[in-house]
């Protein structure tokens, strides 16, 4: 019997290890390539030598919203001060039992009008229409039925006027220049059909009419993980796949849509929960089942802060609703990498998404059953054991906090002392032992899969002003 356990323990030490160089060197070509990128954008920047334009591409910004009464009115007042032409912004009121129209109501002059809607994408019906134009910003609210995010998506799309539109959450605030930004790979090439903004956790930030006054890093160590997590995924791997349109998430958060093309796929899927990855893997079918070029961007310099969860339970929650979204998004499409296998979108983007995005989780929490298996056999080798884990989580404490100072370096954000401290800090505890809580979390999503994958979900708010 110990014979057989050791020589099991042999083989997953092989893989473990393996999977853990593959990782790591993935991972640091991405961060490496993406400071790279961020640095010389930041210098042609500084140089002046980026492109201006005075024309705008009409945009439409739709918002899903629902129980969002606590955010739902800073955040649209934000999206009135944006540094751009000409954009409309699109409420959709999804079925919420609390007060999120009412609080739209009573603060900006909406008036109830009788509109026709006409209906490209199936979405449920709608109750109520009320319009207002604030600042020379058409604003629209849509009370509807119950439908789910995907669904009220659907109609933000009906109702839009202007060929692209944003999708962003109710918790979020815009940047002044985010739409400028998000816009610039369209104007520069006909071909982009969609493009992804950079994320960040708002509970950083204090910004007035979209600038930002400051930016700290918050106490609670729940939030402050997540800022330094945040950095590192939105500045590693997304800015290496966008080299060749390899990107196969853009985040819901935050992301830029060409609507004819959408409307010619389906529109958002009302049976998945991963709504944004789902959208954008079947962009990436359509596009190549009919031979058409095309790219999918990401600009980390169009910038979106959102509300981040405060609490595990919370946290826990929106992990596991991602994490059944990319399972359900990767399951969908198989073709990804049998039909177009001699893509770098598919033997690439795919199989990083399957193997360390998917599997990871998987891998890890085997790693540590495995440990322990060895160590109830006396088969552990406890001082190889901890120099490996040291050099893996240093490895990644390295990583991250790249990721972290490029990316308040290319803002031009200042950072006090404390702040540094914390963020260092946040970092060595996000990957020691935060990471693994995480993927036992994405493990176990599956408990009461069938009964929840269809569900809007429920994080607590706070205002903004709050922070």
């Amino acid at each position: 019997m110990n014979l057989f356990v050791e020589r099991f323990m042999e083989v997953v030490a092989i893989l473990f290890i393996t999977y853990m160089l593959l990782y790591t060197t993935f991972l640091f070509l991405s961060v490496l390539f993406g400071a790279i990128r961020l640095s010389e954008k930041d210098r042609m920047v500084r140089l002046n030598n980026e492109i201006k334009h005075d024309y705008y591409m009409p945009i439409s910004i739709i918002i899903p919203a629902f129980n969002e009464e606590v955010t739902i009115v800073d955040s649209v007042r934000s999206l009135l001060d944006l540094d751009y032409k000409l954009y409309e912004i699109i409420i959709v009121d999804d079925g919420s039992t609390d007060e999120t129209s009412n609080q739209l109501l009573q603060f900006f002059p909406f008036k109830q009008t009788n509109s026709p809607i006409h209906r490209k994408l199936k979405c449920k019906e709608e109750e109520a229409i009320y319009e207002a134009t604030v600042n020379r910003i058409n604003l629209t609210l849509i009370k509807k039925a119950n439908g789910g995010k995907s669904d009220a998506l659907n109609m933000g799309i009906n109702v839009a006027e202007y060929p692209y539109f944003v999708t962003i959450d109710a918790d979020s605030l815009l940047q002044g220049n985010a739409l400028e930004k998000i816009i610039q790979p369209v104007l520069a090439d006909e071909q982009v059909i969609a493009v992804g903004g950079m994320v960040r956790v708002a509970q950083c930030v204090d910004m007035t009419d979209g600038k930002v006054n400051d930016y700290r890093m918050p106490w609670n160590p729940i939030v402050g993980m997540q800022v330094v997590e945040y950095d590192r995924s939105f500045l590693a791997s997304r800015i290496l796949l966008d080299q060749f349109s390899g990107n196969l998430i853009i985040s819901g958060a935050f992301g830029l849509f060409k609507k004819d093309v959408v409307i010619a796929t389906g529109g958002y899927k009302t049976d998945t929960i991963g709504e944004d990855m789902e959208l954008v893997m079947r962009l990436h079918t359509f596009m190549l089942n009919n031979n058409r070029p095309y790219k999918i961007s990401y600009q980390p310099e169009a910038i979106c802060w959102s509300q981040s969860p405060e609490s595990f339970r919370d946290i826990f929650t929106q992990r596991r609703r991602w994490y059944i979204g990319l399972f359900q998004s990767l399951v969908a499409y198989p073709m990804m990498l049998f039909r177009f296998r001699y893509k770098p979108v598919s033997f690439i983007s795919y199989l990083y998404y399957w193997l360390f995005e998917l599997l990871g989780p998987f891998i890890e929490v085997f790693g540590i059953l495995t440990i322990i298996l060895a160590f109830q056999f006396d088969l552990l080798n406890v001082p190889f054991m901890i120099n490996l884990f040291l050099i893996y989580t240093g490895y990644g404490i390295l990583l991250s906090l790249t990721a972290f100072f490029q990316r308040v370096y290319t803002q031009g954000l200042r950072l006090y002392t404390l702040d540094i401290i914390k963020a260092i800090f946040m970092v060595v505890v996000e990957n020691a032992i935060y990471r693994y809580i995480l993927s036992l979390v994405r493990v176990t999503s599956f408990i009461g899969y069938k009964k929840k994958r269809k569900t809007w979900g429920t994080i607590k708010r706070q205002k903004h002003m709050d922070f």
